[in-house]
């Protein structure tokens, strides 16, 4: 029976693993599509097509690995107990947060089909920093468990 167990660990960590690569990778990415859709002419072809691009990276890689890595996430923690340590509710912060901010750049890309533009080039580069700091303090908790 530990054994199964022991088995089943390590496919939801490896899993989990993967999908939050997955999803930290479209986080990166969206940004920086917000900043070339946001240079584009508005109502020009490129527009639609960076409004496109912004949507099927949502629909197919971003939202899927959000909903992946919290269904693996949760299923590890009940694994391991982790939810009794403090450095989970610190990494559990970050991972809401980052969920968040996940929603709110859905709503951005909207916005930017619908051509409103109320961010400038600049702001949008200093918020695609977001999910590097986020993965940083994540792993650092994750891998040291500080407390």
């Amino acid at each position: 029976m530990q054994e199964t167990l022991a088995m089943i660990y390590v496919w939801l960590k490896a899993g989990h693993i993967i999908f939050v690569i997955f999803w930290m990778a479209g986080l990166f990415m969206l940004p920086r599509f917000f900043v070339y859709h946001q240079e584009s002419e508005p109502g020009s072809t490129e527009d639609a097509l960076w409004a496109e691009r912004e949507k099927r990276l949502l629909k197919i890689i971003l939202l899927p690995s959000m909903i992946a890595v919290w269904v693996l996430g949760l299923a590890l923690m009940s694994a391991v107990g982790a939810h009794l340590q403090g450095w989970f509710h610190v990494k559990l912060l970050f991972v809401i947060l980052l969920s968040g901010y996940h929603g709110w750049m859905s709503a951005y890309a909207k916005k930017l089909a619908r051509g409103e533009r109320p961010l400038k080039g600049k702001a949008l580069r200093l918020i695609n920093e977001v999910p590097g700091l986020a993965a940083a303090i994540i792993v650092i908790l994750v891998v040291v468990k500080p407390f």
